[in-house]
Order: structure tokens, then C-alpha cells, then sequence
């Protein structure tokens, strides 16, 4: 460990984040008693706190963003170069990082064409959904301006991207909510809602049903997440996109894939959704794009699409009228290249493949050991073990104890993630694990076997 700082140096910094820092996602009454975590450094998967203790982080910063792992100096030192030669201009002029960043991107894309810079996965979802309502207005005669959105997914903080929220927790207390925003079923198999054979393609079809009832004429796009990410890391059955797709090119609806949590490598391809022989026609990322060394997030389009925006020159209505402020930093692109360049050169699409089932395999293991895991799914090194008071029920686990197995684990200096303030029912049961794509088998079984104590110890 580089750390030199005593807890004594650091106290100050403490009591500041104490004083003046709104965390998110966190009830600080619980501060007045309690100091702050504060982390002081990084370096591989491993982070440091201002008490010096050591961490091995699980979930890539928490949210599922530090893909490369930290400390990485060739990113960080390809950032203070751009940034002293052009660190901004607004996103309506080009840069050089961002023009080469899109054309490598696009490499990785078949099918798709057009990148538009923002900086977080809920911008570039907002942006997905204001080019969708303005080809309803410019070439659909104000209809298809609805956008579908399934049962347990999420695309965001904003208002509009609130209103696509498939978790009901994340979206209570912020509404009313703009209109033309619907839900359609989940895909979760453990959980099926219709008991037949083929509920891949059942469950799509409930999609189609949905179009029926509001009428195909009004819809215009529907957002799902390749692998649902914080709704409990559902991975989709068999059959289930091939139907999707039939069902969105049956009714001219946009396809629109959120990879925010599954680009650049998470599942063990570039994109979630090339596990699944889909060709969408909007895709939206973030989180891993520069893995966290800067700000960045983009939206995917095809040509087609990028061409019902320049169709009528003449009319000054007809381009995109977007902006985003610091879509124009240099930083996001720059960073995005060297953190690609991670990816390709040191085969970590490859890694997370075999330690993505190494994971797995453990996990299966922990079931067999421990009954409260009802169910072990994911895909590359994304994975979830849904816990269960009762196999034979599937009652779900109380969130309290599963939130006792995370700490379990934090207090053996692992730290992995669960569902929780998300979903109704009781189904905040879920934990969740994201390791940086660059574990080693050592990593994940120090992972599993920390949950293996934390499940042991909470359930004697």
C-alpha cells in the first residue's frame, strides 16, 4: 500500500465530508453518530480508507463504473496531456479526442453509425428520449411519441428517465411524471408470471400486448437493459430478444438498449446486447466508457436514424436541439481511448468471460451450502444470488438481512453490493457483484468466500 497519510493527517477531511458533503443514496442522520467512509486511495481492485484499512472492491466504485481497475496511470496522464492542449469547446464544434473515440466506438458496432457526447447514463438516456419525441413531432404527425420500458429495469436520475423507472422506490416521491412513458412486464424467469414452456418468448410477447392496448400507432420506442442491473441482475431467457426484435420491427418501434452498466466489457463482449443477435437502433452507455477517470456518456444511433434529423435543411426546426454543457470536455473521449486500448491489450473482454464463470461456479456452490440463495444468475463478471427465506415459496429475504450479509462482508474487508430501496414486495434481495475486469481467480474466490462467512455467521 502507497498510503503515507496518518488517520490524525486526514481527520480534518472527515469532519469536512461530515459538514459539508451531501452524499448520495445516503440517510445521514446516521453521520451524527457514525463518521463517513472517505476513501483516500485506489490501486487495482483494492481501496484504501482514511483509517488506512484495506478493501477489496467488488462493485467497481460502488456503481459499476471502474471497469480497469484503479490507479491507472496511462489514462490519467493521457487526460492531463489533452486537458493542456484543449480541455473544452462546446459539443457543437468537433475535437480531435472525440472524433477518433467515436470512430473507434463505432467499430464495435456494427450496425450503428453516430455517437453524441453527454457525461452520465441519465443525459444520454434523456437525449435517446428527446430524439424519439422529436421524430414523433417532425415525422409521425405527433404521434409514436410513447416509449416503453419494462418492470424492474432503470436509465437514470432525471425527471423524464424517473418516468421509465421500472424499480417503483427509486421513482416514489418525485412524481407527477410527464405523460407517454409505459411499463411492460418483467423477464425474470425465477419470478415467471405466466407458468409455460417457452417463457422467453411468453414474456415478450407481454410486450406486444401492451403495444395492442395503446395502440401501435402511438408507440415509438422501447428502452430495456440488455441484463437488468439494479432490478436484481436479471439475464434474459432464451428466446426472449429474438421475439423482442421481431416485435419492434413489426410495428416500426425504435430499439433502444441501455448499456450504461453492461458497455465496454461488463458481460464479456464490447455490449450486453451482442450476446443476443439484436441489431438496435439506439444504444446509450456510460459508467465503464472511461471507466471513472473522467466524465463521458453516449448515445448510440444508427444512419437511419440520424437522418430524420437532417432531412429538411431549409427548415430551422429540424436539426437535434441539444446541447450538453460538458459533453464538450475533452477529458471523457480521451480517457475513453486509452481505457479501450486497457481492454483490447490486455484481453480483459476475455478475462471477464473465464471469471465470469468462475464466479458463477462459486456462487452454485454457496447454493448447494447455504439454502437462503434461491437463485444465482448473471452474465461475464456480472452476477447476482437472490436470497430467499423459504426455497419452496421463494418468500423473499428480508431486506435487513441481506443488507447484515453485505456488511458481513465489508467487515471481512469485501465490498459487494444488493437491490435495496428499489423494488416493492419485498424483493430488495438480491446481492450484486461487479468486480473490475481485470480479477484474477484469487479475487473472486475471496469475493464468494466472503459471502460463504457472512451467510455462515448471519445464519447460525
Amino acid at each position: 500500500m502507497s498510503l503515507t497519510l496518518t488517520q490524525n493527517d486526514l481527520s480534518h477531511v472527515v469532519a469536512a465530508d461530515r459538514e459539508h458533503v451531501w452524499h448520495h443514496l445516503s440517510q445521514h442522520k446516521h453521520y451524527e453518530t457514525v463518521d463517513p467512509r472517505v476513501f483516500v486511495e485506489g490501486k487495482g481492485m483494492k481501496l484504501w480508507d482514511t483509517n488506512g484499512r484495506e478493501y477489496l472492491d467488488a462493485v467497481s466504485g460502488g456503481v459499476w463504473t471502474v471497469n480497469v481497475g484503479y490507479g491507472r496511470e496511462s489514462i490519467a496522464n493521457a487526460v492531463r496531456d489533452q486537458l493542456v492542449k484543449l480541455n473544452y469547446y462546446a459539443g457543437a464544434a468537433g475535437n480531435v479526442p472525440a472524433a477518433l473515440f467515436a470512430a473507434k466506438l463505432i467499430e464495435k458496432m456494427p450496425g450503428l453509425s453516430r455517437v453524441y457526447y453527454s457525461n452520465s447514463g441519465s443525459e444520454a438516456n434523456e437525449k435517446a428520449y428527446k430524439m424519439v419525441r422529436q421524430i414523433a413531432a417532425r415525422h409521425h404527425g405527433g404521434k409514436k411519441w410513447k416509449i416503453l420500458y419494462r418492470e424492474r429495469d432503470y436509465h437514470g436520475t432525471t425527471i423524464a428517465t424517473l418516468a421509465t423507472s421500472g424499480q417503483p422506490q427509486r421513482a416514489a416521491q418525485y412524481g407527477p411524471y410527464p405523460d407517454g412513458f409505459v411499463m411492460v412486464p418483467h423477464c425474470l424467469e425465477y419470478r415467471k408470471q405466466w407458468d409455460v414452456e417457452n417463457y422467453g418468448e411468453r414474456a415478450a410477447d407481454a410486450i406486444e400486448e401492451v403495444i395492442l392496448r395503446e395502440g401501435p400507432d402511438t408507440v415509438g420506442a422501447i428502452v430495456l437493459e440488455p441484463v437488468t442491473a439494479g432490478g436484481g441482475v436479471i439475464t434474459p431467457p432464451e428466446g426472449y430478444w429474438r421475439r423482442v426484435q421481431e416485435i419492434c420491427r413489426k410495428y416500426e418501434i425504435l430499439l433502444h438498449i441501455d448499456e450504461v452498466v453492461c458497455g465496454l466489457g461488463r458481460t464479456g463482449s464490447w455490449f450486453g446486447y451482442q450476446h443476443y443477435d439484436i441489431k438496435p437502433d439506439i444504444v446509450t452507455m456510460a459508467k465503464g466508457v472511461a471507466s471513472g477517470y473522467a466524465a463521458i456518456s453516449c448515445t448510440v444511433t444508427t444512419e437511419q436514424v440520424f437522418d430524420l434529423f437532417k432531412d429538411a435543411p431549409q427548415d430551422t426546426m429540424s436539426y437535434f436541439r441539444d446541447i450538453s454543457t460538458f459533453g464538450g470536455c475533452t477529458a471523457g473521449p480521451v480517457a475513453a481511448l486509452e481505457n479501450m486500448r486497457i481492454i483490447e491489450e490486455e484481453g480483459l473482454l476475455e478475462n471477464t468471460t473465464r471469471m465470469g464463470e468462475r464466479m458463477l461456479a462459486n456462487l452454485n456452490v454457496l447454493r448447494e451450502k447455504h439454502a437462503v440463495i434461491g437463485d444465482v444468475r448473471g452474465k461475464g463478471l456480472f452476477c447476482g444470488a437472490e436470497l430467499v427465506a423459504d426455497r419452496k415459496t421463494k418468500e423473499p429475504l428480508d431486506e435487513r438481512h441481506v443488507q447484515a450479509v453485505v456488511a458481513g462482508c465489508l467487515a471481512q474487508g469485501v465490498i459487494i453490493g444488493a437491490t435495496n430501496r428499489s423494488l416493492d414486495g419485498g424483493l430488495n434481495n438480491t446481492l450484486c457483484l461487479s468486480p473490475a475486469l481485470i480479477a484474477t481467480a484469487d479475487d473472486i474466490d475471496q469475493i464468494t468466500d466472503a459471502i460463504d462467512n457472512a451467510l455462515a455467521k448471519e445464519f447460525v
